[in-house]
């Protein structure tokens, strides 16, 4: 993380994109993948572009109609694994594509081959999850809650029963000493061991309704859950990997709806109302809540292990030191002017931040 930001963005490029997108980047030092839509709205594209240039290199693109609150582009974060590239649509299309070339290598079409019926007014939008040689999925169809992919062919080589899906991401971690996979069906937590496809555990919140769509986080052995309607929650794992019930601790005011919150050394740090920085140490006890504007609307939080650097939705990026008692802003820089739509988690790679915009893709030289 740079230890301040510019007094003025400078681009290193700017590309123009045909539709609004939601989808965090993907990068490497070669290249950035971002996810698009048609101009009219009715097919999937996802574009590669050169890391230090901003062209287009490759575009894979196929049909997906259909109507979504807060749009139809992909939601799911294309996941690079070595020289392939998992990218996921929000209307149940899943494809591996090489990174090189854009070539297709697979392709399935997780709503009609897991028979998912329920109507996801948000669509699918779980990041795919890479175990080893294996690609997890959360369809929540009938025919499979949970599914494992082989990464190579697409082939199913697992389908776990189970409920209609959520939206959070799922995460592979060691709780209680026990690799698992741990995520969201529509109405609860849950940890699966992928080698068995057991369900080794299931957590029903104390208040029911949550959207479930911020990403749980390993920590310590422990895990960390935030949702609007429960707060955040910080919970232990017996030693045969099921988690204990009753939560260790509890901060009722993190409570966002659909940003993630990150972890830095002992601190949690959240934006709900507001950015938090939470003590992990002392029962997610308030350590300070700077109320700047720019915290009262979605932010995404890009960290190190001393600074968090927060884009917000109007493409404002404030850099904050993350070891200070209380809250230190060590700059802020605005990217664009009117600008509203900044959903997509941003990427940085070396002294370059990835941005996508409401109608384009920018390289911020930090």
């Amino acid at each position: 993380m740079p230890p301040t930001l510019p007094d003025a963005p400078h681009f290193a490029w700017k590309t123009p994109l045909t539709n609004q997108g939601l989808a965090g980047l993907a990068a490497t030092s070669d290249v950035v993948v971002v996810a698009d839509r048609d101009p009219a709205d009715l097919t999937d594209l996802f574009r590669c572009l050169d890391a230090a240039t901003g062209r287009e290199r490759w575009l894979v693109a196929y049909p997906a109609p259909g109507n979504l609150d807060y749009g139809n582009s992909a939601r799911a974060a294309p996941q690079i694994v070595g020289d392939l590239v998992i990218l996921h649509g929000a209307f149940g299309h899943l494809v591996c594509a090489k990174l090189s070339t854009g070539e297709v290598q697979w392709r399935r079409n997780l709503r009609s081959e897991f028979n998912v019926t329920e109507k996801l007014v948000w669509g699918h939008t779980a990041s795919p999850l890479v175990v080893g040689d294996s690609l997890v999925v959360f369809p929540g169809g009938s025919l499979a809650s949970v599914a494992v992919l082989n990464l190579r062919t697409g082939a199913t080589v697992r389908r776990i029963a189970g409920g209609p899906p959520a939206f959070a991401s799922p995460i592979e971690a060691a709780l209680g000493g026990r690799r698992q996979v741990v995520g969201y069906d529509q109405t609860t937590l849950g940890g699966w061991d992928l080698e068995t496809g057991r369900r080794l555990w299931t957590l029903s919140p104390p208040r029911p309704d949550d959207f479930n769509v911020p990403t749980p986080i390993a920590v310590g052995g422990k895990l960390l859950v935030s949702t609007e309607n429960n707060g955040t929650r910080l919970y232990d794992f017996d030693a045969e990997g099921r988690i204990v019930g009753q939560p260790i601790a509890v901060n009722e005011e993190l409570a966002p709806d659909t940003h993630t919150p990150v972890v830095v050394g002992r601190r949690v740090f959240g934006i709900w109302s507001g950015l938090h920085c939470l003590d992990l140490d002392d029962g997610l006890k308030p350590v300070y809540r700077a109320d700047d504007g720019a915290f009262d609307e979605y932010a995404s939080l890009l960290a190190s292990d001393d600074a968090l650097l927060a884009t917000t939705q109007r493409g404002e990026l404030l850099l904050v030191d993350a070891r200070a008692d209380t809250f230190r802003l060590l700059a802020r820089l605005k990217l664009f002017d009117d600008e509203s739509g900044v959903y997509a988690h941003p990427a940085l790679v070396g002294n370059r931040l990835y941005v996508r915009a409401s109608d384009r893709i920018v390289c911020l030289e930090l």
